[in-house]
């Protein structure tokens, strides 16, 4: 959901036949060949015991950002980006400024499917080349299906708001009534108040004029152009696809309840495309599932009972897909302070038990925070704080004293990653006297991560402390635990919330005031390195790693003989990883790396270690 959403809802606290695509298709691409990719890099993922997997059996962490709101404007047709060009600027940048080694990437009914049975070719061809940018920088995709507010042809071209996702046809079928929010001051407002939006939405849940059965056929097509279109090790780095965004209901039938609902119309409508999936040749990748929109709200008269609950086992399967926005934070009423550390414990971990009941893995596929206006001041803290809870459900104060109660890393793809923020042209609603230029041009939201500079560079508009950071892309074996200490700023105030405790106090020296980023981990059967992400503020010249398998300063490149080394990560970025190699099967490791030291002596890093082994020791 995004910023405004989240927003207008404290005010709703108060008041309540297969698709035909013309033409032969070419020959699958060949993917890139990058010299920095390594025998283990690549492999498809799958869902194993609760976690995503590659095919060295390792765990794997996808980290990074919706690309992008830009796909719900009319600017740029639909698409993510304005050409291929911005879309691998876009994809280096991610990866080298961001961190990031996955991306949501945004897709257009209404560009897909502009006339009833028909797809656009052209649409899904430029898709695919912007897709590929991705994929050929190393990073991980997984489609998304987007819709806000149903549609943006509900709207007039006189409306305080507007919508994306359903084509002018499908809202001709239904004779909608005129769109009206009535007294509404935020967009989200729409879905619960606008006659019109409810109607849609009830009417596609209901298959009205066959509407769900027409889209189910739209992302079949869809499916089945990319699998024809993209080399084998190209698909590989597909990892699934997001059937539907923020799926709710539109108004309840007599009787009917959030739950009930997701029992009986949102399930068999993930089971459908589940299906098509299958038909179109992704059968070995997940269908990644979200629940009702407000299943995890964090305002108590906001939350609805969901979850998917009814839904049984889910397997390898389907991913447990949510997103969440503080709301209580973006009302500027509910939350008149900055963020804490812990703040997110709690609803990040109901994720998590959510996931784990269902046995199979989780991913937060949105979260952020506007940065401009009246609550921007609470960005600094509030992303620190959802990323903290990504990656430990223990808040910092505590970590170190239990850290096996931190649960497994969360996947996560931030709001959002827009190039054009703060230069877009977009003609709201197709009004040509409402040219939208600012924020993220789109109902006056403002989360973009980065922006480009007047000299046409990626820069970022967050701190690169909070954004770039240490984290466990890949684990062989079991992740127990992992915290990072970003020492990102709020304004001129340093954010520690996880120190070293003084019982550890030559692991306190080493670290001083650097990051530094600690995993504890139960090996595995495979062979492959565990990776962690090195931040661009941390060059192999100046980080330090203590580990049970070796302790070093300024670790060398990585060698298949060397138990710790550095290497790049695989698509040519720039962007660097950890490797760390053990030859063992269910024993205990840990690794701490930090940034804070200078040339520290072999006998701090000794005594470092000693202490890090008794505390590994005692802890799990």
């Amino acid at each position: 959901m995004s910023t405004i959403r989240a927003r207008l809802l404290l005010v709703l606290v108060v008041l309540c036949g297969l698709l035909t695509v013309a033409g032969t298709p070419p020959a699958a691409a060949t993917p890139a060949a990058h010299s920095d990719s390594l025998w283990f890099d690549g492999t498809p993922l799958t869902v194993q015991n609760g976690r995503f997997t590659d095919g060295q059996g390792r765990e794997i962490v996808l980290r990074g950002y919706n690309v992008s709101g830009e796909a719900k404007l009319e600017e740029n047709g639909g698409l993510p980006f304005a050409s291929v060009a911005d879309a691998r600027k876009s994809a280096t940048a991610l990866r080298a400024l961001g961190g990031g080694n996955a991306v949501r990437f945004l897709l257009s009914w209404a560009y897909a499917e502009p006339v009833r049975g028909q797809a656009d070719t052209a649409y899904l061809a430029a898709a695919t080349e912007q897709m590929r940018a991705f994929l050929d920088a190393g990073i991980r995709v997984y489609p998304d299906f987007h819709q806000d507010l149903y549609s943006r042809h509900l709207f007039n071209t006189g409306s305080w708001y507007t919508g994306d996702g359903a084509p002018k046809w499908a809202v001709d079928a239904g004779s909608y009534p005129k769109e009206s929010c009535g007294i509404c001051l935020f967009w989200g407002q729409n879905i619960t108040q606008n006659s019109a939006v409810q109607k849609a939405q009830y009417d596609f849940w209901h298959n009205a004029h066959g509407l769900q059965d027409a889209f189910l056929a739209t992302a079949q097509t869809t499916m089945t152009y990319l699998r024809q279109h993209l080399g084998e090790g190209e698909f590989a780095g597909v990892v699934g696809f997001d059937p539907y965004n923020e799926p709710y209901a539109g108004s309840y039938d007599s009787g009917q309840t959030s739950r009930t609902w997701e029992r009986d119309l949102l399930w068999p409508f993930y089971v459908k495309f589940r299906a098509r999936m299958d038909t179109a040749g992704w059968q070995d990748k997940p269908a990644l599932v979200e629940p009702n929109l407000f299943w995890n709200a964090n305002i108590s008269t906001q939350k609805q009972e969901g979850g998917l609950l009814d839904a049984g086992t889910l397997g390898s399967r389907y991913v447990f897909n949510t997103h969440f926005y503080d709301q209580k934070a973006i009302s500027g009423i509910l939350m008149w302070g900055k963020a804490a550390d812990g703040q997110y414990a709690s609803d990040f971990g109901a994720v998590r038990d959510r996931a784990s009941a269902a046995a199979t893995a989780a991913v937060v596929s949105e979260f952020g925070h506007p940065l401009s206006g009246t609550v921007s001041d609470k960005a600094p803290t509030v992303l620190k704080a959802m990323y903290q809870a990504l990656d430990s459900r223990v808040p910092g104060a505590s970590w170190w004293t239990n850290p096996a109660a931190s649960g497994p890393v969360l996947s996560g793809s931030q709001w959002q990653w827009d190039l054009y923020n703060g230069r877009h042209h977009e003609l709201m609603n197709g009004n040509p006297d409402k040219v939208v230029t600012s924020g993220d041009g789109w109902n006056d939201e403002d989360l973009s991560a980065v922006r480009l500079d007047d000299a046409g560079n990626v820069t970022l508009r967050q701190d690169a402390r909070l954004l770039d950071r240490i984290y466990p892309s890949a684990t062989t074996g079991t992740a127990l635990a992992f915290t990072y200490e970003d020492r990102s700023r709020d304004g001129s105030t340093t954010l520690t919330w996880n120190p070293v405790p003084g019982s550890l106090p030559n692991v306190a020296r080493l670290v001083g005031s650097g990051q530094y980023g600690m995993l504890v981990w139960r090996s595995g059967s495979g062979s492959a390195p565990t990776e962690l992400h090195l931040p661009a503020s941390f060059p192999a010249s100046a980080t330090t790693v203590v580990s049970d398998l070796g302790t070093v300063y300024a670790p060398t490149a990585y060698t298949g003989s060397t138990p710790l080394g550095v290497a790049p990560e695989p698509g040519g970025t720039g962007s660097r990883r950890l490797l760390l190699t053990d030859t063992d099967s269910g024993v205990l490791h840990y690794a701490l790396v930090t940034n804070g030291a200078t040339a520290p002596s072999a006998d701090l890093l000794g005594a470092a270690r000693t202490e890090l082994a008794a505390w590994a020791a005692a802890r799990f």
